[in-house]
């Protein structure tokens, strides 16, 4: 049974780089009552991730780049591993991962597989992910990606066997968790053989 809320009010705290914002409200409880509560709900925007695979190859392309937040979070140098992923932009998802694989990778993918939604941290951002899955072809390649140098991107792009990626994630050199769940995905639904 989903609770009853009334009373919502919004406090913008930080409009900086993305928007936080502190919401308080009333919830029903199951007893009928009602209690005060107030979150902090950090809004990023919506994104998309997705797994690029060869069959042939047995591989995946995946991506490593500084990420401050896990340097802060005792990620020693602050690089990590993850498959390509971006916000929408206002992007229909599937427009928005196809420009991202092609900025970050320098791929293009002609079938983008929808395979499923998840919230990522819902206690306390709003951003939902959409998760998709594409074959890639070496001829398919464009140039050799990196990112928006404009945006301060700094993307190396690496192919590697899945098995190794899998492995990767057992010695704890992959720790990002949509990468983690795109690759169990890909092993549980047997993508590449």
């Amino acid at each position: 049974m989903s609770p009853a809320i009334r009373n919502m009010r919004t406090e913008v705290l930080s409009d900086n780089w993305y928007v936080l914002r502190k919401i308080s409200f009333e919830i029903q409880l199951a007893d009928g009552s009602w209690q005060s509560q107030s979150r902090e709900a950090y809004d990023r925007g919506n994104g998309a991730a997705i797994l690029l695979y060869n069959r042939a190859l047995g591989t995946v392309i995946l991506t490593r780049q500084f990420r401050m937040p896990t340097y802060v979070n005792g990620n020693t140098d602050g690089m990590l591993i993850e498959i390509c992923a971006g916000l929408l932009d206002k992007d229909h998802p599937e427009v928005a991962i196809r420009r991202e694989v092609e900025e970050e990778t320098g791929f293009t993918v002609s079938e983008v597989r929808h395979l499923f939604d998840a919230y990522m941290s819902p206690g306390s951002v709003t951003e939902i992910l959409h998760f998709f899955a594409a074959e890639y072809a070496h001829d398919s390649r464009a140039h050799a990606g990196g990112g928006v140098a404009d945006e301060g991107e700094q993307i190396e792009v690496l192919e590697l066997p899945l098995a190794e990626a899998l492995a990767m994630i057992e010695r704890g050199e992959i720790r990002d968790a949509k990468t983690i769940m795109l690759l169990q995905y890909a092993q549980i639904h047997r993508l590449l053989d």
